[in-house]
């Protein structure tokens, strides 16, 4: 069972994100999932100075990308995002993308983010109050 509620929208590809090959730069996903991950956060009242009020900072430890199928210029595509965990020190955030128009699933991916110190850079436990902001109602 997901940690917090799914946080999703939509965007539309553009032109600048197509690689030589034809089909979205892998690196585009990595983009999104940033974006995903600060647009939740922002949703819940966890962004970059409600963090740094609570005395931390979220770090990336580790991303997973799987690639299922190409996307394109001009698709129109739905990311959802969540927290599938919250342990001592680190989340697991994971991430959907699909392409709405057909329903495909275009890639899955994953970020363990780590709570850290902004001055140490060291990990931290995290604040109670800052892991209830990203249960939502799924309580």
């Amino acid at each position: 069972m997901p940690f917090s509620p799914t946080y999703a929208y939509g965007f539309d590809v553009a032109a600048d994100a197509i690689d030589h090959n034809g089909h979205v730069n892998n690196l585009r996903y990595l983009e999104w999932m940033l974006e995903a991950a600060r647009r939740h956060s922002e949703a819940v009242g966890c962004d970059f100075d409600a963090c740094r009020e609570a005395g931390g900072a979220w770090v990336a430890k580790s991303h997973r990308i799987e690639y299922r199928r190409p996307a394109f210029d001009g698709d129109r595509l739905r990311m959802e995002t969540w927290l599938e965990s919250v342990e001592r020190v680190v989340a697991l955030r994971r991430y959907r993308i699909v392409r709405e128009g057909d329903g495909t699933l275009i890639a899955e991916g994953k970020t363990e983010w780590v709570w850290s110190d902004p001055e140490s850079g060291r990990p931290r436990r995290i604040p109670a109050d800052v892991a209830e902001r990203f249960r939502g109602d799924s309580r």
